[in-house]
Order: C-alpha cells, then sequence, then structure tokens
C-alpha cells in the first residue's frame, strides 16, 4: 500500500515553507485568541464602568417613605422612563425581594427574580452577565446601600442589554481575523521570496550539476556562499577524479589489448608458416588450433571492447553530433569499400544530439555500418532523427541489401553478455559489443530485415 504522505516528495524549500506556515499559523492564531480575550474583557470591564454612574444616577434622584420609593426629579437618563428602552433600573432587598422597578422594566421580566433576593454588603459591587426571559444577554451590576436611618439595607441594581457590546466585540473579532488574515499572507509571501532567495545557491548547484551529466559543463563554477564552497570544491575533486580515472582505465586497457594480441599475431603467423610445409594430417591439426587462436582472438576482442566503455550515459556525458559522427564513418567505410561501388542513401538530422562519449558512438556506428558495408550488396540505408517524443531522444537506423541476419539468430547476436566464442561469425561479435554499450545507455536495439533484403538495424538512444 502506497503511503499517502511521504516527506520525500518534498524539496527543502517546501519542507521549510511548510513548518514555517504551520508556526506562523499557530503564532497568530494563538494571538487572535489572546486579543480576542482581551478585548472581550475590555467590553465587559467597560460595561460595568458604564452601569456604575448609573447606580449613582438613581441613588440621587430617589426618595423613600413608608417602604414606598419616588422619585424627586425626573431620572438624567432618559432611557429609564422608555419602556423596553433596553436599561432598566431595580430597587430590591434580601428578605422582601423586588420594591421598585423603573418604566423601561414594566414589561421586562428576569429569567431568574431571584437574583433580586441576593444580599449585597453594603458598599459592594456585583457585576455579572445573565439571560433575559426571551434569550438575549443582559449585563447586570448591583450595589448594596445603607439607607439614612443606618438599619435597612438596600440594592440598587441596573440592568442593560448587552447587544450593542457583543456586536462591538463581533465587528472587532471580523477585523482582527482579517488583518490577521492579510498579515498571515503577507509574511507567507516575504518568507516564500526570502527562501528562494536564500536557496537560490542551491538551485544553481543542482542546475549546474545537471549541466555537467548532459555535457554542457566541465566543472562547477560562478561564486558560491560560504557553506557550499567546501562542496563545491570537492564535487569539481570528485568529477576529475571520476574523469582521470576513466581515462587511465582506458589507457590500461589499451595497452592490455596490444600486450595480448601481438602474442596471439604472433601465434598466427607462425602457425601460418608451419602450415605451408607440413603434411596433410600436420595441416589438418595446425588448422584446428588455427580456428581456436582465431576463437581467442575474438573472446579477446569482445572482453576488450566490453571493458572500455565509458558507460557515461548519466554522469559526466558530453554532447556529440550524430551526423557528423555518422558522416565521418561513412567517409571511411566508402573508402574501405570502394569497389563494391555502394549506393548509399542517408537522412540525417543535424539537431540530433548524442549525450555520452563520442568513442562510444563511433564503436556502435562503425560495428552497425561496416556491417552494412560488409554483408550489403549495393544498397544502404542510413537514417538519423531527433525523437519528438522522447526527451534528448535520438533513432538510428541502418538497412542493407544483403542476405541479412537468420530470423532464429536475430536475438541471440542482441543478447547482453553472450559468450563471444558461441556467437556466429563476423556480425555477432560487433552486435554483442553494440548492444552492451547501447544498454549501458539505457537505449534500445532491434535487428528486424529490411525491404531492401537485408537487415534493418534500428537503434534507439533515450538518455534520463
Amino acid at each position: 500500500m502506497t503511503p499517502v504522505f511521504n516527506s520525500s516528495d518534498y524539496s527543502l524549500q517546501s519542507r521549510l515553507l511548510i513548518a514555517f506556515s504551520v508556526l506562523l499559523f499557530i503564532f497568530l492564531g494563538f494571538t487572535g485568541v489572546v486579543l480576542d480575550r482581551a478585548f472581550r474583557n475590555s467590553i465587559e470591564a467597560g460595561a460595568a464602568d458604564r452601569l456604575q454612574p448609573l447606580i449613582y444616577v438613581l441613588l440621587g434622584a430617589v426618595e423613600e417613605e413608608d417602604g414606598e420609593f419616588y422619585f424627586l426629579e425626573d431620572l438624567l437618563e432618559d432611557r429609564f422612563s422608555q419602556l423596553n428602552s433596553g436599561l432598566y433600573g431595580f430597587i430590591s432587598q434580601s428578605s422582601l425581594g423586588e420594591l421598585w422597578r423603573s418604566d423601561s422594566a414594566l414589561d421586562f421580566t428576569l429569567s431568574d427574580p431571584q437574583v433580586l433576593r441576593e444580599r449585597i454588603g453594603v458598599g459592594e459591587s456585583r457585576f455579572r452577565r445573565m439571560a433575559g426571559e426571551q434569550g438575549e444577554d443582559f449585563f447586570m451590576l448591583s450595589y448594596g446601600i445603607l439607607w439614612e436611618d443606618g438599619i435597612r439595607e438596600y440594592s440598587f441594581s441596573v440592568v442593560e442589554n448587552a447587544a450593542p457590546y457583543f456586536a462591538e466585540i463581533s465587528n472587532f473579532r471580523t477585523s482582527l481575523w482579517s488583518w490577521l488574515g492579510g498579515v498571515a499572507v503577507l509574511l507567507l509571501l516575504i518568507q516564500f521570496f526570502l527562501m528562494r532567495w536564500g536557496l537560490s545557491p542551491l538551485s544553481r548547484m543542482a542546475n549546474d550539476l545537471k549541466k555537467i551529466e548532459t555535457g554542457d559543463k566541465d566543472k562547477l563554477e560562478g561564486s558560491y556562499p560560504r557553506e557550499l564552497r567546501g562542496v563545491t570544491e570537492n564535487l569539481n575533486l570528485l568529477i576529475e577524479t571520476e574523469r582521470k580515472q576513466q581515462s587511465r582505465y582506458r589507457t590500461t586497457l589499451g595497452d592490455l589489448a596490444h600486450s595480448l594480441k601481438t602474442p596471439l599475431a604472433v601465434i598466427a603467423g607462425i602457425l601460418s608458416k608451419l602450415s605451408s610445409n607440413s603434411s596433410d594430417e600436420v595441416e589438418q591439426q595446425l588448422g584446428s588450433v588455427n580456428d581456436q587462436l582465431e576463437r581467442m582472438n575474438q573472446i579477446v576482442t569482445y572482453q576488450l571492447q566490453r571493458a572500455v566503455q565509458s558507460n557515461n550515459s548519466g554522469s559526466l556525458a558530453k554532447q556529440v553530433r550524430v551526423a557528423a559522427a555518422v558522416e565521418k564513418v561513412l567517409d571511411a567505410l566508402q573508402k574501405v569499400y570502394a569497389d563494391k561501388s555502394i549506393q548509399l542513401q542517408c537522412e540525417l538530422d543535424d539537431a540530433a544530439i548524442f549525450h555520452g562519449d563520442e568513442r562510444d558512438l563511433v564503436e556502435v556506428l562503425g560495428n552497425v555500418l561496416d556491417n552494412a558495408y560488409k554483408y550489403g550488396s549495393k544498397q544502404v540505408y542510413v537514417s538519423v532523427k531527433t525523437l519528438a517524443d522522447r526527451v534528448r531522444g535520438v533513432e538510428l537506423i541502418v538497412e542493407d541489401d544483403g542476405p541479412g541476419i537468420p530470423e532464429d539468430k536475430q536475438e541471440f547476436v542482441l543478447q547482453r553478455g553472450a559468450r563471444a566464442d558461441t556467437l556466429v561469425q563476423g556480425q555477432g561479435i560487433g552486435l554483442a559489443v553494440v548492444t552492451d554499450i547501447i544498454s549501458s545507455y539505457g537505449g534500445e536495439i532491434g535487428v528486424e530485415s529490411s525491404e531492401l533484403g537485408g537487415a534493418r538495424i534500428r537503434i534507439v538512444f533515450d538518455p534520463h
């Protein structure tokens, strides 16, 4: 089962952006909650401060006679006189409950009338939030006093509708989260561009490494930050070391090839001289030895050709124009096989590029084109083109009008790693080497029958 989340799929910039975004939203979220709570508390404290003077308004205008309260003058706050104005006044006593209510509260019913029976100490204020009978929210401030006779205690209460306060809180909350959201988006954009600028040397290094891989560059160049200079220097050293090592391997194996071929050539020459001066039986035995010597020579040639492959398709590759390499090989073959008067038909795309070592490409072209000239009768067709459906893809087709390769041998001659001493004479060795080189570049090769009558070799280089 494939995991839904895989951290390896995210770039370093994406990881940092996600981490900072989570941190930013947590910080701004807590900030918003704290500011919202602080503003709410401030509004409620402001409501208590607002109601306190209204208590004094009632106290300054009220008179009492035989337990009945009346006002000597109109109240300074008109809303006490307006029915259902949202501001209500009460006078109560803990033992008797409600004693008086303002004209505005004639139709008003408290959800819990027992709050008017609570005893409040002299000089003590009690602020609370409460609900009305219809479910509305109200703020209530009660204040305890000792009447002039020094005996009776009363509670003066003012109740006000909290809707305007909560509307103010709602407006503040909307404004707060809108601003915090805008700040979050702005900070994310700034953070994105800062991280992009800060990580740009890594992106530049990745692009330079890609250019080195495709052969557009030889090493990492340019100015890098101090933290990356050690990495770039070590990578350049590694690249240079690899190239020197490849060159050393090629030189060593080339020397080995000459060292092995020379003794084989001397032995072949001696056998040839002995064969000319020997009897039929000895000549037959020398012929068998000569056949085995030829097989040894093929094996050495085949294995050494495999060993010196550069395998540069995925690392430190160069760009080689395929058309130019094909023309160079064809010019040489036209001279070698001039006596055959081969009619050559070419369709070469100058834009076709091989990403790898030129010697590997020449090795492939040399084997395939030489087979076409060697076994073709009068006609050879060569096509090189860039594949539009594959990035950096190149297709090479070579056809001849010779006897071709038998169908039962077409798959065998392309088997990578097939033993050289079991391959068919001639084309088998060359195509096996070609197959190994193409496989090392992630390419494809196929052998078919040509409309010209001979073999049709199709090669596709498709580097990744």
